[in-house]
């Protein structure tokens, strides 16, 4: 008999019971099996606590898909992830494949999101998934080490990998490789800027939407074309590459534990916040369940190590895996650490510059050029806010693949006769117009006027809305240090009035505008992107706006309200 903390659940689980409460967990797939087991053991030794009978229903559920349940009920955003299905309820508790999702459910918006426990139930370090013969021929397995920089050399060579990375907004293995590479690109010194957008690039031309579809693409015979034709490299979890091996492949895959060591997947139990006392109860002892070595040799059923990174009994480990060794092992103090080392600026960044790689585009740039924008930013050696504003806009344009389309406006006050606005370079295709674009950066200089900010904004909506083209962002994103101060230009009222007239569900536009310094109301900011889709962001460091920038255009469309 297993002592500690079952014993806790041999004193709940009692026969004899009365009434029922159902806890609905959701787990995902390649862990759902090991929990309803573990469920069902409690439940034939009579599932009950305080006399009330308890009826767990195990669902193996896409993680993404349940964060957008979850999002869609906390009011958060995630970039990549759509609306939740009419019919997709919350569970009780949550079994994901990664911390990460909680993480990024709080970084959205999720701000009340606060799930208990969070415990780590199981392990699945995340490797580079090689063909054998590849890995032999270009990365010396499985007698060299490997690292992460010299996976971006391989990438980015003039005979690249063929690389593949399932969506990183939807799948956490995809995430953590995008991470680990990224980290490396950026640590490449002076060039990191074209490594890392070299990287994104190249990960993106292999990616696929779903972890089925990327492994369908290894190579499915050992004749050298179809090797060299297929799919060269991707992140994946130790336990996909094992699944994989499993069904016997013609070309078996090889698990590459790249240095550093990535984020592993975790397996986070989240019981959700505002659920009944009773099931809270229940899903404490279920929790117990899910801690002891009988759950750890389920867990090597499923190709899954416990939550310390050992294993139990019949985990047949990939050649070159970190060993603990295998053999029996002690329950973990706390059931594993689910949260630790994650850090939540990385993983949003990295978020950011992926959808920005991965969407195609069309945008107007706006940029305030009132008298405002001559203001020194201390924390930018002195800088303009004008100067500081151009240097972020440049940045994000280094990201943008030649797919999209972009324009460049400034605004004041009077810039072209009575109009507030100037064209510098119309909405056009990066692909040809890229050098104009910079150009025209560079000539921004700070006029002597005010700020025209409702009539550009209106004369910005109607151009790409004029222009609208299917299957894009459509977009316009506005720079502004000041609240509108044209006397002579249409009143909020009646740019909101016109906004709504002209809003078309068929032809969205996203307005994002980014407000710089104390001046700035918020109010009046989201009035308009109230009814436009789209976001406002303020900040009083303008030192922040590189960030702000990348994060606004990541943005999803969103329908008016």
């Amino acid at each position: 008999m297993v002592t500690g903390s079952w014993f806790g659940y041999q004193q709940l689980a009692r026969p004899g019971c009365s009434g029922q409460v159902e806890l609905a967990v959701a787990a995902t797939p390649e862990v759902a099996p090991a929990v309803e087991e573990a469920a069902t053991r409690w439940m034939t030794d009579g599932a009950a606590v305080g006399g009330t009978c308890i009826d767990v229903k195990v669902a193996a559920s896409d993680p993404a898909e349940v964060a957008a349940v979850v999002a869609g009920k906390h009011g958060a955003t995630l970039a990549g992830i759509g609306q939740a299905s009419g019919t997709a309820v919350a569970p009780d508790v949550w079994v994901p494949d990664s911390s990460t999702w909680l993480l990024l459910l709080r970084n959205g918006g999720a701000t009340a999101f606060a799930p208990e426990n969070g415990a780590s139930i199981a392990r699945s370090p995340v490797v580079l998934a090689v063909p054998e013969p590849i890995a032999t021929a270009r990365l010396g397995w499985p007698e060299k080490k490997v690292t992460w920089s010299d996976l971006l050399d391989q990438v980015t060579s003039s005979k690249p990998l063929r690389t593949g990375i399932v969506e990183p907004t939807r799948d956490a293995a995809g995430l953590s490789g995008l991470l680990s590479l990224t980290a490396a690109a950026g640590a490449s010194g002076e060039d990191a800027r074209n490594a890392t957008t070299g990287a994104l690039r190249a990960l993106a031309t292999g990616r696929s939407a779903l972890r089925a579809d990327l492994l369908a693409r290894f190579p499915r015979a050992t004749d050298p074309t179809s090797v060299a034709s297929g799919l060269s490299a991707a992140a994946l979890s130790e336990e996909d590459v094992m699944a994989y091996n499993r069904e016997q492949p013609p070309v078996p895959l090889a698990a590459l534990y790249l240095e550093p060591a990535p984020m592993a997947l975790d397996y986070p139990y989240a019981v959700l916040p505002g659920i009944e006392p009773a099931k809270a109860a229940a899903a404490r002892v279920l929790f117990e369940a899910l801690t002891t070595a009988d759950f750890r040799d389920r867990l090597a059923q499923q190709s899954l190590r416990g939550p310390d990174g050992t294993w139990g009994a019949g985990f047949e480990a990939p050649v070159g895996a970190p060993s603990p060794a295998g053999g029996a092992v002690g329950r973990p103090a706390a059931g594993g650490g689910a949260a630790g080392g994650l850090d939540p600026a990385a993983i949003e960044n990295a978020v950011t510059g992926w959808s920005i790689a991965t969407q195609s585009g069309r945008m107007l740039c706006v940029i305030d050029v009132s008298g405002s924008m001559k203001n020194e930013v201390p924390s930018a050696n002195n800088a303009t806010r004008a100067q500081v504003t151009v240097e972020a806009a440049r940045r994000g344009l280094g990201l943008f693949d030649d797919s999209w389309s972009i324009g460049l406006w400034t605004f004041s006050t009077r810039l072209v006769g009575d109009q507030d606005w100037k064209e510098l370079v119309g909405i056009g295709p990066l692909a040809t117009q890229r050098g104009r674009l910079d150009q025209g950066l560079s000539t921004i200089t700070p006029s002597s006027g005010d700020t025209g900010l409702y009539d550009t904004l209106l004369a910005a909506y109607q151009t790409v809305q004029g222009g609208w083209e299917p299957g894009r962002v459509n977009s316009v994103v506005l720079f502004t240090d000041g609240k509108n101060e044209d006397a002579d230009g249409i009143s909020q009222a009646k740019l909101l009035a016109e906004l709504k007239r002209l809003a078309d569900p068929e032809r969205p536009v996203q307005v994002v505008v980014i407000g710089i310094g104390s001046e700035v109301s918020r109010t009046e900011l989201e009035s308009i992107t109230k009814v436009t889709g789209g976001g406002a962001f303020v900040t009083e460091d303008p030192t922040k706006i590189g960030e702000i920038f990348l994060k606004a255009i990541a943005l999803r469309p969103t329908a008016p309200r």
